[in-house]
């Protein structure tokens, strides 16, 4: 019997049912039960949200690994390999446990079709119920209501914010996607919201299933001075608890807010300076991810975002407008097709003296001639390339020590960057050990 690799599997999966995005539980609850699945953690956060999830669930992850438990966080979409979708205490899973799991899943589904999102949610959940899990963070793929991870209880729900993506599925309105939103949400158990103008289905949901609600900017908050940032919450008592004099951190400080609330409501320890390590030591690549590289000796500096639609836009613009550069911001950037261009350009055209537009390596990219002419519309300085490395060749033999490179738009967008990166510190450090 021939043995399939990851990639062989993932092929697979890609032709397994017959479209990408197929919402609802019945067929994934159906093969939970076929394989035994349960429940695949003792304690279960799951994180909805229109941006933030990813973000929330790392700072999660490293508050509760901080007090010695075993952590797992289940991911989507993922940048360069599949495995970074499952880990466990921070490592990813080898891909000897993914063909296992994938493998059991088939033996498992029957005459069940499983979309690719929904074959590897449930290999997850297999994963992790092996693992001996003291706890789980599960990030929301699509919605809430209808997404494969929502066919588990958790024991808190979070989302992280609202607002208007993926029209096609949750809706064109800021309440429809906090109807899709809330549908995470569980009878009589702890429900966060860090949005701070949370539409009234996700208020009327809460209600209906008598969820305790915590709303930022009432059950918690944070405030930022200076060079420091202040925290204010409840405890699971609902007694009120804070911490003051956090140092700064690269990541969205709302998302961070928002775990430790979370964090506050599962009645572990509470020492101040834990938390502050925990928080400080959690990164995320692609979000406000700062770099320095070297281009033919000459320092440069690079910014990766995944950032995507007008909300992500709008917080990168205010990040950007509060840490100025001394020279120029010159962006490098490619978007999918499915999102709102002229929102998302709206928020950064007057940040970036200098734009690289590029298609992005699927179907469902927008076409450079459409990325130019949007930017060109509204008076920017633009200039097409064929592919987001040679954008970011270009961008990189204009910049000078004094600039900032932005490279945003799409997982894809980082995808490229990450790997034009590693391509280009080989070709240095090939330089540099012939020269």
């Amino acid at each position: 019997m021939t043995v399939r690799t990851l990639g062989d599997w993932l092929a697979y999966l890609e032709q397994l049912h017959p479209v990408a995005i197929d919402m609802g539980l019945e067929r994934s609850q159906k093969v939970a039960l076929a394989l035994g699945l349960t429940r695949p953690a003792p304690r279960v956060i799951t994180v909805t949200g229109t941006n933030g999830k990813g973000s929330t669930c790392a700072f999660i992850a490293s508050l509760i690994q901080e007090q010695g438990l075993k952590v797992g966080v289940y991911s989507s979409p993922h940048l360069l390999r599949y495995n970074e979708r499952v880990q466990v205490q921070g490592v990813e899973a080898t891909d000897d446990e993914l063909c296992d799991a994938f493998a059991a899943v088939e033996a498992a589904r029957g005459d069940v079709s499983l979309t690719y999102f929904e074959m590897g949610t449930l290999a997850a959940f297999w994963l992790f119920e092996r693992a001996a899990l003291d706890a789980v963070v599960l990030e929301i793929g699509l919605g809430g209501r209808l997404d494969t991870v929502n066919i588990v209880d958790a024991d808190l729900a979070l989302v992280t914010s609202i607002g208007v993506d993926h029209a096609d599925y949750l809706g064109d309105s800021r309440e429809s996607v906090a109807y899709e939103k809330a549908g995470i949400f569980r009878e009589g158990r702890p429900a966060l919201c860090g949005d701070l103008d949370p539409p009234a289905p996700l208020l009327d949901r809460a209600n209906e299933l008598n969820c305790p609600l915590l709303l930022r900017g009432r059950e918690f908050d944070l405030d930022v001075t200076g060079s420091a940032w202040h925290w204010r919450g409840r405890d699971a008592q609902g007694q009120s608890i804070e911490l003051r004099d956090l140092p700064l951190l690269d990541l969205p400080m709302e998302n961070a807010a928002l775990a430790l609330q979370a964090y506050a409501l599962l009645a572990l320890p509470w020492e101040p300076a834990q938390i502050s390590a925990a928080l400080s030591r959690t990164r995320m690549i692609g979000r406000l991810d700062r770099r320095q590289i070297s281009w033919h000796g000459t320092p440069l500096n690079l910014m990766l975002d995944v950032g995507h639609n007008p909300h992500a836009a709008h917080y990168l613009a205010q990040r950007l407008a509060a840490r100025p550069v001394s020279g120029k911001r010159l962006a490098v950037f490619g978007l999918l097709s499915d999102k709102d261009l002229p929102g998302v350009l709206t928020e950064l055209v007057a940040g970036v003296q200098d734009w690289a537009v590029a298609p992005l390596p699927t179907p469902r990219s927008y076409a450079v001639g459409d990325l130019q002419a949007a930017l060109q519309n509204l008076g920017a300085q633009v200039t097409s390339y064929s592919s987001i490395a040679l954008a970011l060749d270009a961008q990189c033999t204009k910049a000078t020590a004094d600039d900032e490179i932005l490279l945003f738009g799409s997982f894809y967008s980082v995808a490229e960057g990450l790997e034009w990166m590693a391509r280009h510190a080989k070709e240095e450090a090939a330089n540099g050990s012939t020269g």
